[in-house]
């Protein structure tokens, strides 16, 4: 994992993974104020190699590795507020 780029406004994130399958991908997160609070979204994506398209016909990626991020993004919030 990789900060490529980042702004008061958005992270970008190049990552390189070797297991379940190898697979390069970006992430991007995007920070939007609201009031007194942030909004984080992010969105994942990158070439699919023949076996993860395969893959994601029968497994949902955003359950895969969803729970990750959404754990980092907790982790985030309690680091920001803390």
């Amino acid at each position: 994992m990789e900060i490529a780029e980042a702004s008061p406004l958005s992270v970008t994130i190049k990552l390189d993974f070797l297991k379940p399958f190898e697979a390069h991908n970006t992430a991007d997160f995007t920070l939007q104020p609201q009031g007194d609070a942030t909004r984080v979204t992010w969105a994942m994506h990158g070439p699919q190699a023949c076996i993860a398209k395969v893959l994601g016909l029968f497994v949902s990626m955003d359950a895969m590795v969803g729970k990750d991020f959404e754990a980092g993004l907790a982790n985030l919030k309690s680091a920001a507020e803390g």
